[in-house]
């Protein structure tokens, strides 16, 4: 369900920008799924042998984004290989990690899986706007994620990490958004056109807040403490974010995207 009963309006935007994991892919399970093959080998009483493994999930998160910030050209798939061995042997002190580990979890986000909503909502999106994902994740895991995991839903735009040459929540990333949006499919965010739809507050919402963007927030339970989760925490951060939009799932926000524009031939 929807959060409010009334919202401002969407109908104006010609794209929309999409941050792709734990908005569209269903980025915690597979992440916490590579997290649990090592924290199970852990003796018993290990703080980090829990289920879920929630510290241990949030502690290579911390570490993934270390490298994001030291490392920002070093593609996504091989910053997870360095991380989670870092993260084994020096926070689980586990003797090395062995290829079968750390070599699958580099290139498992493009085998994480939709939201149950995503793909019927982005179809009905695409019939409305231009879409673009502005990602984080490299180059052939996205493109995994785009041709099959979010198909038949079809993307007029993918902007990667790799292709930028740094990691959101740089404004690098978001003015190569704006310079490619505009290039590549004539959408100008300076006239408003643009709409930027996130799960994450950190990666995103912040970052568009600072640049004033407009935003959606594809909460997915991040409203509440207990399913925040790995994107911020809205309370510490709500002087931080701006959006104007928010919803618990992206089919919520497809289907007033539905009832707006039908209101609107209607008038």
């Amino acid at each position: 369900m929807a959060s409010e009963t009334k919202y401002p309006d969407l109908t104006s935007f010609k794209a929309l920008s999409f941050d792709c994991y734990g908005t569209l892919i269903d980025w915690e399970t597979g992440f916490q799924n590579s997290v649990r093959m090592l924290t199970s080998q852990l003796p018993s009483s290990h703080p980090f042998n829990t289920e879920p493994p929630t510290e241990a999930m949030q502690r290579l998160h911390d570490v993934t984004n270390a490298y994001e910030r030291n490392q920002p050209t070093l593609p996504y798939n091989e910053l997870l290989v360095e991380a989670i061995t870092k993260f084994a042997q020096e926070d689980l002190k586990l003797d090395g990690l062995p290829d079968s580990i750390s070599e699958p979890f580099g290139n498992s986000p493009g085998t994480w899986v939709p939201f149950p909503d995503t793909v019927a909502a982005l179809l009905k999106l695409q019939k409305r706007y231009k879409l673009a994902i502005l990602s984080n994740v490299d180059n052939q895991n996205i493109g995994a994620t785009v041709n099959k995991q979010l198909a038949p839903a079809r993307f007029d735009a993918v902007y990667t990490a790799q292709d930028i040459g740094s990691y959101k929540p740089s404004h690098a990333n978001f003015a190569y958004l704006f310079a490619h949006l505009k290039t590549d499919l004539g959408v100008d965010r300076d006239s408003n056109e643009l709409l930027h739809v996130a799960r994450s507050l950190t990666a995103d919402h912040v970052t568009a807040k600072e640049l004033g963007l407009p935003s959606v927030w594809i909460s997915r339970g991040g409203d509440r403490r207990d399913g925040m989760g790995m994107g911020g925490d809205y309370m510490a951060l709500k002087d931080k974010v701006a959006f104007g939009w928010r919803f618990d799932t992206l089919g919520d926000f497809a289907d007033e995207v539905e009832r707006q524009f039908a209101a609107k031939s209607k008038a």
